[in-house]
């Protein structure tokens, strides 16, 4: 399959080119409907989580403004990624999406919506919130830090070092239509929060003194335990 052969070529240049830690990948469970909630960096991110989980199911939202780019339309449809117009809300890709993971696929999304250029994490978006409730999947937080200025050290034959952290699943609650908007937000900052926990201080962005970070940030630290 192309999900495998792809998968191994970027093992073998992320072995050679990077300094990878990876945490909690057992985390990831290896059947069922699941988004992967994922802050993002730079355009390394998803090849290094689709090399990471050993599922040939895993699939993502990808924006449709990389269908001008050279080879990316062909690798996206090659591995049956969604697209997904982002200046818009885009139900048909959002029904799309639910459809996957109510049919047990695993799913990655960035819920900032695109690229952090300053590394701190951006203010979500509801798209996976959403999601969430409407395909009633888990949702893992995973946290990547290190990608950003990654291609300008691999070019100048410096590794480096990238940081990858896997979350546990959360069950988020369900929506109440008479408080929608309200407890939609609150799903999301959930989400983000729970990235935020991941990351090391200076990537936590508009979350880094968000009351619910620093509850969960409290819950794991030694003396909480």
């Amino acid at each position: 399959m192309i999900q495998r052969r792809f998968r191994s070529i970027l093992r073998v240049l992320f072995r050679l080119l990077t300094d990878l830690e990876v945490i909690g990948l057992e985390k990831v469970p290896l059947r069922g409907g699941y988004i992967l909630a994922t802050n993002h960096l730079s355009r390394l991110d998803p090849p290094l989580l689709f090399m990471l989980i050993e599922r040939d199911d895993l699939n993502a939202l990808v924006a449709d403004k990389y269908k001008k780019y050279p080879f990316i339309p062909w690798l996206v449809n090659a591995l049956k990624g969604i697209w997904i117009n982002r200046e818009e809300a885009d139900f048909r890709a959002l029904k799309e999406a639910r459809q996957y993971l109510q049919a047990g696929g695993l799913l990655g999304i960035a819920p900032e919506g695109t690229r952090s250029r300053s590394k701190g994490l951006l203010p979500g978006k509801p798209g996976v919130a959403y999601l969430a409730d409407k395909a009633k999947v888990p949702v893992i937080p995973v946290a990547i830090n290190g990608t950003e200025g990654a291609m300008v050290k691999i070019f100048t034959l410096r590794r480096p070092k990238i940081r990858v952290v896997f979350g546990d699943p959360i069950q988020l609650p369900p929506l109440d239509r008479e408080q929608w908007e309200e407890q939609l937000q609150r799903n999301t900052d959930e989400i983000l929060c729970r990235i935020a926990a991941l990351l090391p201080p200076q990537y936590r962005g508009v979350y880094a003194d968000h009351p619910r970070l620093l509850e969960l940030l409290a819950q794991s630290s030694p003396s909480a335990s």
